[in-house]
């Protein structure tokens, strides 16, 4: 989650191919993570839609946060 700069976003999919995991593996490890603010788990995003968010106010934060960033929800999908 580290690796994906500001302004960048990657799927729970293409993460898993690089860590030659699964798509599930890597959206429980977001989910597992106890410091999204500093760990940027909202730069990791469905294929389809944002996926989830684990830290405070869901995906109203992450949506915030991406738009902190330049994107819109709009934009991602």
């Amino acid at each position: 989650m580290q690796a994906i700069h500001p302004g960048n976003v990657k799927t729970y999919g293409e993460v898993a191919k690089l860590l030659k995991s699964s798509a599930q593996a890597v959206g429980n490890a977001c989910g597992a993570n106890p410091i999204p603010i500093l760990i940027p788990c909202h730069r990791i995003i469905a294929q389809n839609n944002l996926g989830g968010y684990s830290g405070d106010g869901g995906l109203d934060t992450k949506t915030f946060l991406l738009n902190l960033e330049g994107y819109s929800k709009e934009t991602l999908l």
